[in-house]
């Protein structure tokens, strides 16, 4: 009898969204083409912030910074002082020192007590931070704040090995990362919603910002319009009187909320690795696209001219002996007809052997020609 009862449940948790979708075609589409809220939008004042700091990253194998970079030395010398040890900056030999910036994120809501990742890199002429420890640094933000302090192992993530001309490093030795090296001293300056929520959006788009508004609405319809678009970018939302005393609450509410999104139309090219990225829904007007190559061969030949033997004049020579040769393709035709998409192009291109950079020049033809009902961004 439980099991029975726990199938019937899970039918009915099944079948209440269908019902609720076939209701409404609107909200069946976005359910089945949609995007959580929470990847398209963030919330005003929850951020991350940028922390930097200056220290030492002691105990390497001779590779730290050498005698001339004098802030190695005068750093050591500072934090000798401060235990109690007075000593020329002169005098020290930094062989196993390095001097490093230190950089973190500060995640929102960040807790006093919390583990943050964070990120040394040599800033002398230290040829490899490997197997060093990086000694209490504090983390300041842009406020001047120290909000972490950072210390413990780095871990470089590469190796550089070999002596005088024969060497062989592997990834950035100079650059090490210590995961969970650092603690978090103060709370990190998030602001809490209260009122009104408002959401910015990743990528600035009218129609998407405007969707949005109205899947909110349609959600918190018992209560006054709680969303209305500002702009392109930015949609502000009151919280509801119910909601008041929990706006946590009622932002996982609205982040969970399912929206169809809507986006340009738009090609990224990069010319200098041959890439090409394009969306799907991209059409083509009705055009028609001859392509052919020419290929201009220039060979150079060296041929030894001797002069005849027992000649009492004449010496060797060498002689070049250029070939030109020119040899032209027949021009490749496709003709595209109304509605195609730019992947029919190119599979269309890709079935005549066009190579990438073909397909690169065709695309830059098109847009020139007013064919290509797309952006196109090259990179």
């Amino acid at each position: 009898m439980p099991t029975l009862l726990i199938a019937l449940l899970a039918v009915a948790s099944v079948a209440a969204p269908a019902l609720s979708a076939a209701e409404d075609p609107k909200a069946g589409a976005a359910l089945l083409n949609g995007v959580r809220l929470k990847d398209l939008v963030s919330i005003e004042g929850v951020r991350e912030n940028q922390l930097l700091g200056y220290g030492l990253v002691v105990g390497l194998k001779g590779t730290g910074d050498k005698q001339q970079v004098l802030f190695s030395a005068q750093s050591l010398t500072n934090m000798l002082e401060r235990m109690g040890i007075s000593v020329s900056p002169t005098l020290l030999q930094v062989k196993n020192t390095a001097a490093v910036m230190v950089t973190a994120t500060l995640p929102p809501f960040a807790q006093p007590g919390m583990r943050i990742d964070t990120t040394s890199a040599a800033v002398g002429d230290s040829s490899n931070l490997q197997g060093g420890i990086l000694v209490l640094t504090s983390l300041r933000g842009a406020d001047g704040q120290v909000y972490a302090v950072a210390q413990g192992p780095v871990v470089t993530g590469g190796f550089a090995s070999g002596r005088g001309g024969a060497t062989q490093s592997v990834n950035h030795p100079t650059v090490g990362r210590s995961p969970s090296g650092a603690i978090v001293e103060r709370a990190a300056p998030t602001v809490t919603p209260h009122g009104v929520v408002r959401l910015q959006l990743r990528q600035s788009d009218f129609t998407t910002s405007a969707r949005i508004a109205e899947v909110v609405n349609r959600k918190f319809a018992n209560a006054s319009p709680a969303a209305r678009t500002e702009n392109a970018g930015l949609v502000s939302v009151t919280i509801p009187p119910e909601y008041a005393s929990r706006p946590t609450e009622f932002i996982a509410e609205i982040e969970n909320l399912t929206v169809e999104s809507d986006r340009p139309a738009r090609v990224i090219i990069n010319e200098r690795t041959g890439t090409i990225v394009l969306g799907k829904d991209v059409h083509i007007s009705p055009v028609a696209i001859m392509h052919g190559n020419l290929n201009v061969e220039i060979q150079t030949t060296f041929a030894v001219s001797q002069p005849a033997p027992l000649s009492p004049q004449g010496a060797t020579e060498v002689v070049p002996q250029t070939t030109v040769s020119a040899k032209e393709e027949k021009a490749r035709n496709v003709v595209l007809k109304q509605g195609a998409t730019v992947e029919e192009l190119v599979r269309a291109l890709a079935a005549i052997g066009s190579t990438p950079r073909d397909v690169i020049a065709i695309l830059q033809n098109l847009r020139s020609a007013g064919a290509l009902e797309a952006e196109l961004e090259v990179i």
